[in-house]
This record gives structure tokens, C-alpha cells and sequence, in this order.
């Protein structure tokens, strides 16, 4: 009996051990399975560039193998599944825990909690392991995919555009979503009680779980129409509208998401309004929304802090540390129970304009290349991850009702969107935003991979795997038809191409460009102040000359920035390269404060300044101030370019972000 004991010991052993290879095995090919996607993906990508088509984006494309590869897995391998036998019964008065401990003849296994299986899926819901474990954690997409992406967002933003239109970015992103939010919310609940009342639904929904639906497919990402502006050089303040939108934007929806799943009314119905727990969760969202962005802000700070430390003789250590400081404050947010998309994001920004300028050139380089690797590897995952979801996600469903209304709700959302808020927008501001202009931001309001990772994040419900199989739908349909349709969109809406929007000015032949404002209409003046807000202003002002000598190498030395009782502190604080760099501070936020005599037009050899003071170069220009006509002209005003320019009949265009100068007619 001791020996029939230790073979069956041994027996169970070989077979726990064979069991181990086999699911070691397994998992080397679904990785196996997504690298062959990816490389699949970037091989036709290189194609498609070379063959210049744009009607596909990579992230389409990326959609369309992943669907392949499910249509395969799902229909083409056979079911290795073993658990056919009835599953043995246990009642618990507690309801369902987490961890069981199951004594099986004198030995005892640990088994945890996957979810809750419906009767007539009892005897299939193993029927194909591969297709189990293909379905990830929710939690990989939050802590290793999701940064990467959020954090290049920040750390790669074109803050001229961006600040320049930070007053109607800020508004799209808070009111605009919370305005879509709640309205696609209301809309889906007339959709749910039209669905009760034929008898469509089959388990709870409540309005609750249709504000959090409005709340995830109101975070827009419209990854593919900018990548298509981008290539095509289209009007840069557009563009920095949508990208601001959609970064803003993403971190709102997350944190109304959760401020929502905190709504929690007191009294037996948990679903109904609640005065007292809606002020608390408006509360917890801006709790949520200041602490991130706190968090976030302050990580990047202690980054600059200690890239002043002599690293930039090791730039592989200066590059590592970087990297493992800017994820650790998404990872930190999220311990500390803020939100890391809104950490990273802002830390992104602040290690873009502290941080990188003490690193080394090589690390400037290597930091660079590194994030935008990670952010293109891990949203083509995502998108492939998407398409092979379709096939591989078992607790699917598809309700035509409810994904018909969702179309409906998300146009009407978006519209009622876009144009009250632009149309509110316009009365402050001097450039306004032009139709075709808010046409372009309705028809791009996609939605991608943070509408996807905030549904596949809890499928544990009813209603939550109704919302899940809805917002897959509707990111396959935005991104291939509004994706796709982007060019085409682009030359019916007659938005200007072509135009390089880092480049402030260009000479033409006999003519100037000049970057300008917000791309507005053809004005009768020029205005050569730039469209930036008070605030801002003296947020530079502050910054240039307190925080950039102390966060950085460079910029002017605090003492001769703080008074001269602080002569102390100040030589304390600053770096002791800051006394020794006589280079320009490494900032393009001086591009958005442009005064007075910042603006130089050069026709010719004569160059003029906004302020209509003008030199010359040749030997009769040495001697004063001389405007476009040859005359000599004492006036130093804005107004006395405007006289000299009204006397040649200039056509002042407004164009894009270009304002250009025709000064002589070559027809």
C-alpha cells in the first residue's frame, strides 16, 4: 500500500509537471501570436507608405489582422478542453470569495475567482485554452500599456499650438465631455426602458450603468486623423485642437468614469438621484482630477531635480533613471488612488519642459526614440488586441437596439458638442474657429483605445458586457469610416495642406509668411500680438525667471532675477552651469509671448519689426528707421506698420497658421 501510494504520488507530480509545460507552451505562442501581428503590421505599413495610401491607418490595419487571426483561432483550432464532467456543488452564505482552499484527498489547492459562468455556457467554458488565456487582464492594459501611450502624448506635445489654443482646448476637454457624458447617458436610458419594454433586455440595467457608458465612449482618440495631419502638414491650430482635445479629454473621461462608479445614493435603492452623493462625487472627481495632476506635476519636478545631478556623463544610467521615474507616477497615482493617465500626462509635460533640458544630447535622443517606440508597439498592440477581442472575448452581447441607439447618442452627443461650445468659444476670441474647422473636429471625434481599456476594464455585469461588445463596434466603425474618410473630409472642407506649422517665418520671393494666431478669417489689420491668454503670460513670466533656474542648467541666474537681499538663497539654488552658459535657454514657450518689436518682416534689405521701426543693410540704411516705401519714418507703434503696409494696397491673408504679405504684383 505505501508503494501503490508514492507511484500515485509520483504519477501526480509527472502529471502536474506535464500540465505546467504544456500552459508554459501555450503562453509562449498567444505572445508569439501578437509579435507575428505586429511585425505583419508594420511590414504593410512600410508598404503602404511606400505606395503613399491613406485611406488605411496602421491602426485599422493593425484591427483587420487582429480579426483574422480570432476568425482562426476561434473556428480553426480544435477544443483541447478536459472539464466536460458536471462541476461539483458548495454553498456559501457569504456569497462568492475571492480565494477557495479545496481539500482533495489530504492535499490542499488554492483556487481564485474568474467570474460568474451562465448555465449554458457550464460545459464550455474551458472548450479552447488558448482562446482563455488570449483574453488578458484588464490590468495589463492600464499599468503596461496605457502609460507608454499617455505618457509620449505629454512628453512629445507641441506646446506653441498647444498654449497658443489652451483656453478652447480646456474647454472641449472639461465641458465638452462632461456635456457629451451626460447627454449620451440620457439618451442610452431611453434606449434601455424602449429595450424593456420589448423585451429585449434579459438582466439589469441601470441609469447609473448608462452615464458610466456615456462617460468611457466620450473619451475620444482620433490616433488616425492625426497621424494623416501630420503627414499631410495640415493647419496647425486644428490640429493642436484635436490633439488637445483627445489628450485632455482621455484623462476627464477616466476620472468622471470613476466619480460615477462612486455615485452611491443612501437608502435601499442605490440607483436612484441622490442630492447629496451627486455633490460628493463632483467632489471626488475634482479631488481625483488636482490630486493626479499634482501628483504628476511634482514627479517631474524631483525628475528635473535630480537630472541635475552630474548624470549626463553616463547617458545609458541618465536615460534608465528617466524612464523608471515617468512610469512609476502612473503606478503611483494609481496606489495612492488617483488616477495615472492624468499623473503621466502632466509629468510628461513637465519632464518635456524641466527635465530634458538637463540631459544629455545623447539622452535627449535616446529618451525620444524610446517613448515613441513604446507608444507605436503598444497602440497597434491595442488595436490588434481589438480585432482579435471579436473573436477570442466569450461573454459577448449584441444587442442591435442598444448599438443602433449608441450611434445615434455619440453623433448627437458630439454635435451638441462642438458647435454651442465653439460658438461660445468665438466671442473671446479674436481668431475664430470657422465652420469647416468644427465640421473637421465633429467628423473626428473617434473613439480607440482609452474608450476600450475603460469598458474591458469590468465585464463582470450584464450591462457591462453589452457596453464592452457596443464600444468594440464603435471603434471599429470610427476608425475605418471616419479614419479612412479623413482626406477625402479634408478636401471637401477646403482645409488648407501643406503648411509647416513649426516654421514662424519663411521668406517668399518678394513676399513674406508670417505665423500668426489661430487661422482666422481674411481680417483688414494685421495683429502681430500674439493670442495668449493674461495668465499664461505671467505663469511665463514666473517661470523664465524663477522655476527654469532652479529646475534646469540653463536660463538666467536667480541672482540677478530675485532681489538682492536674497543674494543667498539665490546662489544657493542655482546651478552653478546656469553662471556659466551663455547659450539662449532652451525654451519654446517664448515663441507664445510675442511683443511689440518681437515681429521682423525683411523685403528686400530692408527688415521691419511690428512696432514699424526698420533697418537696412546697405549703405543708405545706416542712418535711422525706414518703412516698406522708402520713407523715412520715426513712429514706433504698432499702427505706423499698418499705415506703411495700407500704402502699398496689401492683401492681408489669414490662411492656416500663415499670414502672408503679398508686396508687389507679379501677375
Amino acid at each position: 500500500m505505501c508503494r501503490a501510494g508514492a507511484d500515485d504520488g509520483g504519477i501526480e507530480e509527472l502529471a502536474t509537471e506535464k500540465e505546467a509545460e504544456e500552459s508554459h507552451r501555450q503562453d509562449s505562442v498567444n505572445l508569439l501570436t501578437f509579435i507575428l501581428l505586429l511585425t505583419l503590421t508594420i511590414l504593410t505599413i512600410w508598404l503602404f507608405k511606400h505606395r503613399r495610401v491613406r485611406f488605411l491607418h496602421e491602426t485599422g490595419l493593425a484591427m483587420i489582422y487582429g480579426l483574422l487571426v480570432g476568425v482562426i483561432l476561434r473556428y480553426g483550432i480544435p477544443s483541447t478542453s478536459y472539464h466536460n464532467k458536471t462541476p461539483p456543488s458548495c454553498t456559501l452564505q457569504a456569497g462568492p470569495v475571492s480565494t477557495v482552499l479545496l481539500n482533495v484527498s489530504g492535499k490542499f489547492f488554492e483556487y481564485t475567482l474568474k467570474g460568474e459562468i451562465n448555465l449554458r455556457e457550464i460545459h464550455s467554458v474551458e472548450q479552447n485554452d488558448m482562446l482563455r488565456k488570449l483574453t488578458f487582464d484588464p490590468e495589463v492594459f492600464f499599468n503596461i500599456l496605457l502609460p507608454p501611450i499617455i505618457f509620449h502624448a505629454g512628453y512629445s506635445l507641441k506646446k506653441r499650438h498647444f498654449f497658443r489654443n489652451l483656453g478652447s482646448i480646456i474647454t472641449y476637454a472639461f465641458l465638452g465631455t462632461a456635456i457629451s457624458c451626460f447627454i449620451i447617458g440620457n439618451l442610452m436610458y431611453g434606449v434601455v426602458k424602449m429595450m424593456q419594454v420589448l423585451g429585449q433586455l434579459t438582466d439589469k440595467f441601470y441609469y447609473t450603468d448608462c452615464l458610466f457608458f456615456g462617460a468611457i465612449i466620450s473619451a475620444t482618440d482620433p490616433v488616425t486623423v492625426l497621424a494623416i495631419f501630420n503627414e499631410l502638414h495640415a493647419d496647425g491650430d486644428l490640429y493642436a485642437l484635436l490633439f488637445g482635445e483627445s489628450v485632455m479629454n482621455d484623462a476627464v473621461a477616466i476620472v468622471l468614469s470613476s466619480s460615477i462608479v462612486a455615485y452611491q445614493p443612501t437608502g435601499a435603492n442605490t440607483h436612484t438621484f441622490d442630492a447629496s452623493a451627486f455633490f460628493k462625487s463632483v467632489g471626488i472627481f475634482l479631488g481625483i482630477f488636482s490630486g493626479s495632476f499634482a501628483m504628476g506635476a511634482v514627479t517631474g519636478v524631483v525628475t528635473a531635480l535630480i537630472s541635475l545631478l552630474h548624470l549626463h556623463c553616463f547617458p545609458l544610467l541618465e536615460t534608465a533613471l528617466f524612464f523608471l521615474m515617468s512610469w512609476s507616477t502612473f503606478l503611483l497615482a494609481e496606489a495612492c488612488g488617483f488616477t495615472g493617465v492624468v499623473a503621466v500626462l502632466f509629468c510628461g509635460i513637465t519632464q518635456a519642459h524641466y527635465t530634458c533640458n538637463n540631459l544629455s544630447e545623447e539622452s535627449t535622443k535616446r529618451t525620444k526614440q524610446l517613448f515613441e517606440v513604446l507608444h507605436f508597439l503598444a497602440e497597434n498592440f491595442i488595436f490588434s488586441y481589438m480585432g482579435l477581442a471579436l473573436f477570442t472575448f466569450q461573454k459577448h452581447v449584441f444587442s442591435p437596439i442598444f448599438i443602433f441607439g449608441a450611434f445615434i447618442a455619440i453623433f448627437i452627443g458630439r454635435a451638441l458638442n462642438i458647435y454651442p461650445l465653439s460658438f461660445l468659444i468665438n466671442l473671446g476670441r479674436r481668431h475664430k474657429i470657422r465652420g469647416n474647422f468644427q465640421h473637421m473636429m465633429m467628423f473626428a471625434g473617434l473613439r480607440g483605445a482609452m474608450a476600450f481599456a475603460l469598458a474591458i476594464r469590468d465585464t463582470a455585469t450584464y450591462a457591462r458586457q453589452m457596453m464592452f461588445t457596443t464600444t468594440l463596434l464603435i471603434v471599429f466603425f470610427t476608425v475605418w469610416v471616419c479614419g479612412g474618410g479623413t482626406t477625402p473630409m479634408l478636401s471637401w472642407l477646403h482645409i488648407r495642406v501643406g503648411v509647416d506649422p513649426d516654421q514662424d517665418l519663411q521668406p517668399c520671393g518678394d513676399s513674406f509668411q508670417v505665423l500668426q494666431g489661430d487661422g482666422a478669417q481674411s481680417e483688414g489689420q494685421s495683429k502681430t500680438k500674439q493670442e495668449s491668454a493674461w495668465l499664461f503670460r505671467l505663469w511665463y513670466t514666473f517661470d523664465h525667471n524663477y522655476l527654469k533656474p532652479i529646475l534646469t542648467h540653463s536660463g538666467p541666474p536667480l541672482t540677478s532675477t530675485l532681489p538682492a537681499c536674497c543674494g543667498p538663497l539665490a546662489r544657493c539654488l542655482t546651478s552653478p552651469q546656469a553662471y556659466e552658459n551663455h547659450e539662449p535657454l532652451q525654451d519654446n514657450d517664448s515663441d507664445l509671448i510675442l511683443n511689440e518689436g518681437d515681429l521682423t518682416l525683411t523685403y528686400g534689405d530692408t527688415a521691419i519689426t511690428a512696432n514699424g521701426a526698420s533697418s537696412s543693410s546697405g549703405p543708405e540704411g545706416s542712418g535711422g528707421n525706414w518703412g516698406v516705401n522708402g520713407k523715412r519714418s520715426d513712429s514706433t507703434s504698432e499702427d505706423a506698420l499698418e499705415r506703411e503696409l495700407d500704402t502699398r494696397e496689401h492683401e492681408l491673408l489669414s490662411r492656416g497658421t500663415r499670414l502672408v504679405f503679398p508686396m508687389e504684383d507679379h501677375a
